[in-house]
């Protein structure tokens, strides 16, 4: 794996890298993308991290899995490539956008602009082979990212963590809640949206207004 896109997470995570149980990983990791098609892209496996240097962090979102369909996934959770059809997850999520914040639906379902201005977008597991969803997990993969979460929280403050669905929810044992905001709501996907677990959380909304009372630029949550 290339950890050079790691290169402003190093001095945080380079005790990571040292272990045991990443050593493995990266070998496993290698090892399936030589025999097999897996996505994000192999340089891209870490991009959620480049386009969001630690130091910039203000909003963290976390997801499950990688797509695991052709030119889908690009590294970042819940965001496909320029030009690829947004999977039904995301639909929704544009939905509660436009609820919210009465944007309009955005085009492309890219979401690095949001990365860019401090939104980690990560999944629990980073890599994926493709038309296997959660063929990549209990590989070592949630152990670093526990480990990400983990030292989000005890270094960083006033970072706000956007939880949705049970797997994200789990992860919130990982955050000190009295140094940071979480928020919980449904996942996004049509099963939990339709059963009224999604639309009308006004996440966006909340994030904004918390960032502005701590004298923080809000993001720009429009892609269009």
């Amino acid at each position: 794996m290339d950890l050079s896109l790691l290169k402003t997470w190093e001095p945080v995570l380079s005790t990571e890298f040292n272990k045991p149980y990443f050593k493995a990983l990266s070998d496993f990791v290698n090892q399936a993308y030589a025999a097999h098609t897996c996505y994000p892209p192999k340089d891209q496996i870490f991009a959620a991290f480049d386009y969001c240097p630690f130091d910039k962090v203000k909003v963290v979102i976390i997801g499950q899995d990688p797509y695991h369909g052709p030119n889908q996934a690009n590294g970042l959770c819940f965001s496909v490539q320029q030009g690829i059809k947004q999977p039904p997850s995301l639909v929704n999520i544009f939905k509660e956008l436009n609820s919210d914040l009465n944007l309009p639906i955005p085009l492309s379902g890219d979401l690095s602009p949001w990365a860019k201005q401090g939104v980690l977008l990560i999944n629990a597991t980073l890599t994926v082979e493709a038309s296997k969803a959660g063929s990549h997990q209990k590989k070592g993969w949630e152990t670093f990212t526990d480990a990400v979460i983990e030292k989000i929280s005890a270094e960083k403050k006033g970072v706000v963590f956007l939880l949705w669905g049970g797997f994200a929810h789990k992860k919130g044992v990982k955050i000190d809640s009295k140094k940071h905001v979480v928020i919980k709501t449904g996942h996004p996907s049509p099963l939990s949206a339709n059963r009224g677990y999604w639309f009308g959380n006004k996440h966006f909304s909340k994030t904004n207004d918390y960032l502005i009372k701590q004298g923080e630029q809000p993001i720009d949550w429009s892609l269009n």
